[in-house]
């Protein structure tokens, strides 16, 4: 069996014959302030797994004069809601002191993790309760699994609803899972046990 290593420094040249152009970190801010803005989601550049096969050329440089082509404005879409948010960003750092991010970390560290401990713990409890089953929570081995408790024999995960979108997080997940959505006044529970 062959193995080798290749740095994305690498990648690039091979691919686009071009080193990567950002400053350390850089790319990174972007592409946080990106997730936030939504700058590249197909309803602003289009649905690019699907360009990229419709592509009829074979070379970066055809792929972006057709690309510019069928969507001449888009480039520059994105380009403003990002520069948009990163704008926010840079105002919110301006207020972020060591103070701060103390805060932050024991908030993470403590409420968060046990809200959310209890949290998941009440959901299946409760489920529980419903159906008649016994409920415990996972051990810590357990949890590594992605198992948050059981009822009855079953192990169960407790997920935000949001969890449905990232189907490559929920194949390492080899258990029922309980979603629930925050709602103005409580949460929507779902399961489909």
């Amino acid at each position: 069996m062959a193995s080798f290593r290749m740095t994305v420094q690498d990648l690039l040249r091979e691919v686009i014959s071009e080193p990567d152009p950002f400053p350390k970190y850089t790319s990174q801010i972007v592409n946080l302030a990106n997730q936030n803005a939504q700058g590249t989601r197909p309803k602003v550049v289009g649905q690019l797994s699907d360009l990229i096969q419709k592509f009829p050329g074979k070379n970066y440089s055809e792929w972006a004069d057709w690309y510019l082509k069928h969507h001449p404005d888009a480039i520059d879409k994105a380009t403003d809601l990002i520069w948009i948010m990163l704008e926010g960003l840079k105002t919110a750092i301006e207020m972020i002191d060591r103070t701060l991010v103390h805060r932050w970390v024991t908030d993470l560290v403590l409420k968060k993790t046990f809200v959310g401990f209890r949290f998941q713990n009440a959901i299946l409890r409760r489920l529980a309760a419903q159906r008649g089953l016994s409920f415990r929570p996972a051990t810590p081995e357990e949890e590594s699994r992605g198992i948050d408790g059981f009822l009855g024999a079953e192990p169960a995960s407790v997920k935000p609803s949001t969890y449905r979108s990232k189907p490559m997080l929920q194949e390492q997940i080899r258990c029922r899972i309980v979603y629930y959505t925050k709602k103005k006044g409580g949460l929507i529970v779902e399961c489909d046990f």
